[in-house]
This record gives structure tokens, sequence and C-alpha cells, in this order.
């Protein structure tokens, strides 16, 4: 299935929110999320802390998580990104 990769920009502490709710959602641990995306444990919890800011890579990864999970990544998409919907 292919998946129209949107360019997610977000401040710090609203990206961290977002990786915890993503990864709440998914039902992960900081540890199984982060082998979902290929990373290690403590770049996720970095993240989720606001100590670090994903690469623009890691954020096509996350939005791709947030794309298969149809309307509950929808819905995190528009709670933490709801400018990109005026840019579709």
């Amino acid at each position: 299935m292919a998946y129209q990769v949107r360019r997610l920009s977000a401040k710090q502490p609203m990206i961290g929110r977002l990786i915890r709710e993503l990864r709440q959602v998914m039902n992960l641990s900081q540890e199984k999320f982060a082998d979902e995306l290929g990373m290690t444990f403590p770049t996720i919890n970095r993240w989720e802390n606001g100590h670090a800011k994903p690469s623009p890579i890691a954020l096509k990864q996350i939005d791709l998580l947030l794309q298969q999970l149809s309307d509950r990544g929808e819905a995190l998409r528009t709670k933490y990104f709801p400018e990109d919907e005026s840019k579709s």
C-alpha cells in the first residue's frame, strides 16, 4: 500500500506528546516503539521528554505510522498539526 508522506513540523513539546500518545495508541512500550522505528530506547525517551527532536527521516517514519492507523492516526495528526489540514 502506498502512502503519501506529508511533512510533520511542530515545536519540541508537541512532538514529544505526539510520540507518547502514538506509542500508547499502538500499545507499545518505548522499547517496542523504538524497534518499530528502527531507533533505540534512549532516542525515544529523549524525544518524549523533550531532550531531543526527531530527525526529518524519523518524522517521515512517524508520519507513515500515523497514516497506517487510519482514523486514529488522522485524529492524532489533526490534534497535533491542525495547520497541516489547510495545506492539503
